[in-house]
C-alpha cells in the first residue's frame, strides 16, 4: 500500500496563468477558445461543462475550438496537470463578463413583461433560458436577450484571464510556496510472481483518489485508471537499453514495451474521495493527470514483497527499476541464495 501527495502548479511561477476568448451568437449558442491543448485527457469536455454552467447553455450549444494563439496568445503549456484549473478558470471569467453585460438587458425585458424590474441577483441562467429565482414561469430565452443586446450594440465577446493566486517560488534559494494545493491518494496492489521465470501479474488494485469536486467524474476516474496503468508500465516494463556505442536499442514499439489493456489488473477498483471540494479552484475540482501515475509505486513495492517471500525474513530486497521479468528473476536468485 502506498500513499501519494502531489503538488499542483507550475514551479515556474509565471506559467501559472491562462487566457480565454468566448463569443455569443444571436441564436444563443457560444464559441469557446482557451489556451489548453486537448490530447485525449478530456480537457475540452471539462471546459464545455464550465461554459455551459456559467452561461446557462446546454453543452451541445457550445463549440470548443482547437487551441490557437491567434485567439488566445502566449499560452502556457498544457502540463503540470493544471489544464482544467487555469484554462477553466479563464473561461469562467470570460463567461462572467458576458453574463454581467446581459443582465441589464434581461432586467429591462422582464420589466416590460411584468411591469416591474427584478433585481439582477434574482435572475438565473439555465437551460438556454433566463429565469427569475423562485418564479420559473417567468423566463426569457437566452437567444432573445442576446439579440436585444446586439441591437443595443453591447459586445457579445469577452476575453477572460486567470492567474493562480498566492504562489511564489525562489528556485535558487529553495523557498516559497510553489503549489496552490496538493492532490492526494492511496493504492493497494496485490501481485503474483513466478519464482522460476521472474514473470509477474497484477491480480488486484484498489485506489482511493482525491479529485476534489470533479467537474466530470467519468473523466476523472478514467484519468486515474490511465495514469495508474501508465505508471505500472513505467515501473515494470519500460526499460531503456543502449549498446556500447551509446545508440539506443529500445527505440520503437517492438523493443520498448508500453502497457496494454491486457496488463491492467484483473480486479481494478477506483473510487473518488467524496466531499473533498478544494477552495479557490474552479468549482472545487482538483487536478487529475500526473498524480495517479505515482500510485503505481504500489505495484513495484508489492513485487518486492513477493520477492522477499523467497528468502529469509528481514534484510533488504534490492530490485531494479523497471522491475522487468529479468530484474525480478535476478532479485529472486539473490534472495534464495541468502536463504
Amino acid at each position: 500500500m502506498t500513499p501519494l501527495k502531489f503538488g499542483i502548479s507550475f514551479t515556474v511561477t509565471h506559467l501559472n496563468q491562462a487566457g480565454a476568448f468566448v463569443l455569443l451568437y444571436l441564436d444563443g449558442t457560444a464559441q469557446v477558445n482557451h489556451g489548453g491543448t486537448e490530447m485525449g485527457q478530456g480537457l475540452h469536455t471539462n471546459i464545455q461543462a464550465i461554459a455551459a454552467r456559467e452561461l446557462g447553455i446546454k453543452p451541445e450549444h457550445i463549440r470548443v475550438m482547437p487551441t490557437s494563439t491567434d485567439k488566445v496568445p502566449n499560452t502556457s503549456a498544457t502540463a503540470a496537470s493544471v489544464g482544467t484549473d487555469i484554462n477553466g478558470a479563464a473561461v469562467k471569467n470570460a463567461c462572467e463578463i458576458l453574463r454581467a453585460r446581459l443582465l441589464p438587458i434581461a432586467v429591462h425585458l422582464f420589466g416590460q413583461k411584468l411591469h416591474q424590474h427584478p433585481s439582477p441577483e434574482d435572475l438565473l441562467f439555465t437551460g438556454g433560458e433566463i429565469h427569475m429565482r423562485g418564479k420559473h414561469e417567468h423566463k426569457l430565452s437566452l437567444g432573445e436577450v442576446v439579440r436585444h443586446a446586439w441591437q443595443q450594440r453591447v459586445s457579445l465577446s469577452a476575453a477572460g484571464f486567470y492567474a493562480t493566486p498566492d504562489i511564489h517560488w525562489d528556485r535558487a534559494a529553495g523557498r516559497g510556496k510553489p503549489f496552490h494545493y496538493f492532490a492526494c491518494g492511496a493504492a493497494v496492489a496485490e501481485v503474483e510472481v513466478d519464482g522460476f521465470t521472474g514473470m509477474q501479474r497484477v491480480l488486484r488494485v484498489d485506489i482511493l483518489h482525491d479529485v476534489g469536486a470533479a467537474i466530470n467524474e467519468g473523466i476523472s476516474a478514467g484519468q486515474v485508471e490511465g495514469g495508474f496503468a501508465q505508471g505500472m508500465g513505467w515501473l515494470t516494463g519500460e526499460e531503456l537499453l543502449w549498446n556500447k556505442e551509446g545508440r539506443l536499442l529500445t527505440h520503437c514499439p517492438d523493443t520498448y514495451k508500453i502497457p496494454s489493456i491486457g496488463d491492467t489488473p484483473a480486479v481494478f477498483n477506483v473510487k473518488l474521495l467524496q466531499n473533498a471540494a478544494q477552495p479557490d479552484v474552479v468549482y472545487g475540482s482538483k487536478a487529475v493527470g500526473e498524480p495517479p501515475l505515482m500510485l503505481a509505486i504500489s505495484v513495484r513495492e508489492a513485487i518486492r514483497d513477493a520477492v522477499a517471500a523467497f528468502g529469509p525474513a528481514g534484510g533488504e530486497i534490492p530490485l531494479a527499476v523497471p522491475a522487468t521479468g529479468e530484474a525480478i528473476w535476478t532479485a529472486i536468485q539473490r534472495a534464495t541464495a541468502n536463504a
